[in-house]
């Protein structure tokens, strides 16, 4: 079985990965002790690279990073790369951007995720990305995910992505459709 090392310090992350994955011969594993990267990027692609690199130099193994954020219209696309950062808590994060949209009629936004796939050296082998787009609900519902999923509707739903379950969540989400790009890549060059 392959082994690559998936650049996270959030074990939930990797366990939404592992689902989406599946069966698919690969043996996903969060990066060695020491892993904190500094995401000083412009851009989820940028900080995704940041992070894979950094996993790759740890590890000595291949590496594969997302990063990824919530991107409101109204707000000019914020939280965008902050997303994580945008408040101190994720409770705080949804009151923050629930009050910045306040009295707003244009709700939309997407989910973006930006892959990158290193060699161990930390040379680029793959990248792609996954959007979900939808808008903010005017008030949290669902306890399923985590992050801004609780605020968040997908398009063509009527709930928030926070009330579907996890394999109707990984079927829609903008992670599970960059993983599904990467993982067709590596089926690929097997």
């Amino acid at each position: 079985m392959k082994k690559i090392v998936f650049a996270t310090g959030n074990p939930h992350k990797l366990q939404e990965l592992k689902a989406i994955a599946g069966n698919c011969g690969i043996d996903f594993v969060l990066p060695p002790s020491g892993f904190d990267p500094v995401e000083n990027g412009k851009t989820f692609e940028e900080n995704s690279l940041i992070k894979a690199k950094e996993a790759a130099r740890l590890s000595n193994l291949p590496s594969l990073a997302d990063d990824s954020g919530l991107c409101v219209d109204a707000l000019g696309g914020e939280p965008g790369i902050y997303s994580a950062r945008y408040a101190e808590t994720p409770q705080k994060r949804i009151d923050k951007l629930l009050n910045n949209l306040k009295g707003e009629n244009n709700r939309k936004a997407k989910f973006v995720c930006a892959m990158n796939l290193v060699s161990p050296e930390g040379d680029v082998i793959f990248q792609t990305t996954g959007e979900c787009h939808g808008y903010i609900a005017k008030t949290q519902a669902g306890t399923n995910g985590f992050g801004y999923d609780p605020i968040f509707i997908p398009n063509g739903y009527n709930c928030t992505i926070a009330e579907l379950s996890e394999d109707e969540k990984n079927q829609i989400s903008h992670r599970g459709k960059a993983l599904r790009k990467v993982l067709e890549f590596l089926k690929n060059v097997q």
